[in-house]
């Protein structure tokens, strides 16, 4: 609780140092984009950095994390591999990311005695992203573009930046022109998240155009990021692999990559078939070439083989059907012939009966 109240009383100090100028308190801001390095400066520096030390708050509720100790980077902390301890006793940040905005305080020891007034460094940090994934960054879409800046929330508002520190969050184009001023972008400022929003339609020509935003602090310019636009190239049509034709009027033995033309063999030639087989698994590998005029005119042939022996088939199946019918009327005309000489006569006996049954009722009579 001590050092909660010791951190709010220093936080108003230092507050009231940025905004009336009171001489005696090492104040600094320090602006950046994410992804940039970052150097702190102590002010205070000494020939020898062994006793320096650096903490860090991010924010004046949190607790208090010792960076460097005697002039030795900490190990125990999360970002330990970026920060490194300069020549100077400044402390160097890489690829600074939104967490590391906050409150930095450097302290200098001389025979365990401390050397001057403590350097304090506030770090914002910029950052830039897009309400769309990749996928959907396209000609024709509309994006929209969030300029954010991150900043000790707990001792700053972003109404205290930008009504007494003069703090503007601008979007330019690659030549440094106000968008602002084009009808073409719809750019809204919240200072409750202190974010610029950019919205607009792409167009073709936006493809690797680039859109800054920028901080600029009592008309300063401190730091920008910058949004690339970029629209996924189509996939490349593969180009189709060469199509091989193999002449072998036998079907292949086990499928392949490759077409084959097959040309129908009657049943007569069904006894040449397993010396065919062999023959074409030979001219396979002897007569695979890849698509080029010759091998087109070929392709032809064979389709006009294959259509030819398509053709005959079909007369030869009729002529067949032609000759099964006549033949069975052959056979059958004798049979029908007889089945109706039988016919008569029985119907010949029938009626000579009849009429002896007549006459022999008219002789009884």
């Amino acid at each position: 609780m001590a050092d909660k109240r010791r951190m709010c009383l220093l936080g108003l100090i230092i507050l009231c140092a940025l905004l009336t100028g009171i001489s005696g308190v090492d104040v600094t801001q320090v602006f950046s984009s994410s992804g940039e390095n970052v150097r702190l400066s102590c002010n205070n520096a000494l020939s020898d950095c062994t006793s320096t030390v650096w903490n860090y708050n991010y924010n004046t509720h949190s607790e208090t994390v010792e960076l460097i100790a005697e002039g030795i980077k900490r190990t125990d902390t999360e970002r330990h591999e970026r920060l490194s301890l300069g020549s100077d006793c400044s402390l160097n940040i890489k690829k600074v990311t939104k967490e590391d905005r906050g409150f930095y305080s450097c302290r200098q020891y001389v025979n365990e005695q401390q050397q001057g007034t403590d350097a304090y460094v506030y770090l914002h940090v910029l950052h830039v992203s897009s309400s769309s994934s990749q996928s959907e960054i396209r000609s024709g879409s509309s994006v929209t573009l969030s300029c954010q800046l991150y900043y000790h929330y707990y001792l700053f508002t972003c109404d205290t930046l930008v009504g007494f520190e003069r703090l503007e969050l601008i979007w330019v184009n690659q030549a440094g022109v106000n968008l602002q001023t084009d009808s073409r972008f719809q750019i809204s400022f919240s200072s409750e998240q202190c974010l610029s929003s950019l919205t607009t339609t792409l167009l073709n020509e936006d493809h690797n155009r680039e859109w800054r935003c920028q901080v600029k602090h009592r008309n300063q310019l401190k730091t920008s990021a910058t949004y690339t636009v970029k629209y996924q190239t189509p996939t490349e049509t593969k180009t189709p692999s060469p199509v091989t034709i193999s002449k072998s009027p036998a079907a292949p033995t086990q499928p392949a990559s490759v077409d084959s033309t097959l040309i129908p063999v009657s049943s007569s030639n069904s006894e040449k078939k397993s010396s065919q087989t062999t023959a074409a698994a030979s001219t396979k590998q002897e007569k695979q070439t890849t698509h080029t005029p010759e091998t087109t005119s070929d392709t032809q042939q064979d389709k006009w083989i294959f259509t030819t022996n398509t053709e005959m088939t079909s007369a030869h199946t009729l002529i067949r059907v032609i000759v099964i019918i006549v033949e069975i009327a052959v056979f059958a005309a004798p049979t029908v012939i007889l089945l109706q000489i039988i016919c008569v006569r029985r119907a010949g006996r029938k009626n000579s009966l009849h009429q002896k049954e007549i006459e022999m009722s008219t002789v009884l009579q």
